[in-house]
C-alpha cells in the first residue's frame, strides 16, 4: 500500500511539474499600441484571441502624443511590453537594443515586399503593419477626353508626351495636364518631402545606405528636375506664383475637373473620391530612372517590434499572435474593416480606399516599391524649407537648377552638421 501511495504521489508530482511547464510555455502578450483611434478594435481582437487560445493578450494604448514617454516608462519594467512600435531607422538609436531579430519569423514572411521591413544590416528590427503610398492620381474620364487610356502611360517619356499634348490643347479641352504644384506650406511637403524622396531612394539603394549619411552626392537630382519641369510647364498656374498656391487649391483643380494629374497619396482619397472610383486612376511618379519596374512610393512609419528582453515563452506567444493577426480571417478582417489599415501582408483584405487597393494590385504585379527614405533627412524642416526656396526661385526664372541641386546636396551636409551640435 505504501509503495502504491508512493508511486501515486510521484506521478502526481510529475503531472504537476508538466502542467507548470505547459503554463510557462504558453506565454503572454502585452501590446503597447500607438494608435488611440484603433484602441477599441485592438481590445476586441485581443479578447477574441484569448477566448480562442487561452493565451493572455493585454493591450495598453498610449494617449495621443505620449507614445515615446509611455514606452520609456514601460520598457524596463518586469512585465514590460512584449510588442511595441518603432517609427523607422532613426528610432533604432533609441530602441534598437530592445528589438528581436524578426528575420525568418512568419509575420516577416507574410510581407508582400521586403520594403516594408525595417532592416539594418542583416537584422530585421520591425515589420510594417500599415502603409500609405503616393504617386500621381489620375482622372481617367479627362484622360479619355484627351484621347488617352491608362495603358498609354507606363514611363516618364509617355507621361511627358501626354502632358505636353494636353497643354497644347488645353484651351480646346478645358483642362490642364497637372494640378498646380503649390509651394505654400500647406502643399510644399508634397515636393520637398515626397518628390525629393525619389532621387534619395535611388541614391541610397545604389549605395546600400540604411542609416542617415553625413553627405549625399545627388546622383539622381536630374530625375527630380525631369518631373518638376513637367509639373511647372504643364499646370494651370504661372510658375512664378507657386509660393501662393495651397494644397486646397490644387485639390480643387482636380475635383473640379480642371486637371488630369495630381501628385498626392492614399491619405487624400477622401478629398478626391467625389469624382467617383470608376474615374480614379493612380500611377507611380515616373522620372526616367527605372520606370519599367518601379512601383509606387509606399511606406510606413509604423513598425511592430518584439521585445528581445521578454522571456522566450512570451516572445513565442507574441509571434504566434502576430501570425494569427495577419493570416486569420478574424485578424485580417479586423485590420482592414475595423481599423481601416491598408496592410502590406499577403493575406490582407482590401480597404475602402481605391488608391490603396491600386497600390496593392501593383505589388502583386511584382513591381518594387520606392521606400520612404525621407525619414533620414537631417534637420528636416530647415532642409525642406531651403529646398522649397530654391525651387520657387528656379520656377520663377530667378535661379538655375544648380541652385536647387546645391540646396539638395550641400544643404544635406550643412543640416547634418547642425543636427549633431
Amino acid at each position: 500500500m505504501k509503495k502504491i501511495l508512493s508511486v501515486f504521489i510521484s506521478l502526481l508530482l510529475i503531472a504537476t511539474l508538466f502542467a507548470g511547464c505547459g503554463k510557462t510555455k504558453a506565454g503572454r502578450v502585452y501590446y503597447l499600441n500607438f494608435k488611440p483611434e484603433q484602441d477599441a478594435a485592438w481590445q476586441a481582437l485581443a479578447k477574441k484571441y484569448t477566448a480562442d487560445t487561452g493565451v493572455e493578450v493585454k493591450v495598453v494604448t498610449a494617449a495621443a502624443g505620449t507614445y515615446e514617454q509611455t514606452l520609456t516608462a514601460e520598457i524596463d519594467k518586469k512585465d514590460a511590453p512584449t510588442l511595441f512600435q518603432i517609427s523607422g531607422v532613426l528610432a533604432l538609436e533609441s530602441w534598437g537594443d530592445y528589438c528581436s531579430d524578426l528575420m525568418g519569423t512568419e509575420v516577416y514572411k507574410q510581407l508582400k515586399s521586403d520594403e516594408f521591413a525595417l532592416k539594418k544590416g542583416s537584422k530585421v528590427y520591425g515589420v510594417g503593419y500599415v502603409y500609405e503610398g503616393y504617386g500621381i492620381i489620375v482622372n481617367k474620364k479627362l484622360l479619355k477626353k484627351a484621347g488617352y487610356e491608362m495603358d498609354d502611360i507606363e514611363n516618364y517619356e509617355e507621361l511627358k508626351a501626354v502632358a505636353e499634348d494636353i497643354t497644347k490643347r488645353k484651351n480646346q479641352l478645358g483642362f490642364s495636364a497637372f494640378t498646380s504644384p503649390g509651394l505654400d506650406t500647406s502643399s510644399s511637403w508634397r515636393f520637398s518631402g515626397h518628390l525629393a524622396n525619389i532621387p534619395l531612394y535611388y541614391e541610397f539603394k545604389e549605395g546600400n545606405i540604411t542609416a542617415q549619411p553625413e553627405k549625399i552626392v545627388g546622383t539622381y537630382v536630374s530625375a527630380f528636375k525631369n518631373i518638376w519641369d513637367l509639373y511647372i510647364k504643364n499646370s494651370a498656374t504661372d510658375p512664378a506664383t507657386l509660393t501662393a498656391v495651397t494644397n486646397d487649391q490644387a485639390t480643387a483643380e482636380f475635383t473640379n475637373e480642371k486637371a488630369v494629374f495630381h501628385q498626392n497619396g492614399t491619405w487624400a482619397y477622401s478629398d478626391v473620391k467625389s469624382i467617383g472610383d470608376d474615374n480614379l486612376g493612380f500611377i507611380p511618379i515616373y522620372s526616367g530612372i527605372d520606370d519599367e519596374k518601379q512601383g509606387f512610393a509606399a511606406g510606413t512609419e509604423n513598425y511592430w517590434a518584439v521585445n528581445i528582453n521578454a522571456t522566450e515563452a512570451d516572445r513565442m506567444a507574441t509571434l504566434d499572435f502576430l501570425e494569427w493577426v495577419v493570416t486569420s480571417d478574424v485578424g485580417t478582417t479586423a485590420l482592414a474593416e475595423n481599423m481601416g489599415f491598408a496592410a502590406p501582408f499577403k493575406k490582407a483584405k482590401p480597404v475602402n480606399n481605391k488608391l490603396s487597393n491600386i497600390i496593392d494590385e501593383s505589388i502583386d504585379d511584382d513591381k518594387y516599391n520606392v521606400a520612404w527614405v525621407f525619414g533620414l533627412t537631417p534637420n528636416v524642416d530647415v532642409w525642406r524649407s531651403d529646398l522649397v526656396s530654391a525651387l520657387a526661385s528656379y520656377s520663377a526664372g530667378k535661379a538655375d537648377w544648380n541652385d536647387v541641386k546645391k540646396a539638395f546636396v550641400e544643404g544635406w551636409e550643412k543640416n547634418y552638421q547642425a543636427s549633431k551640435r
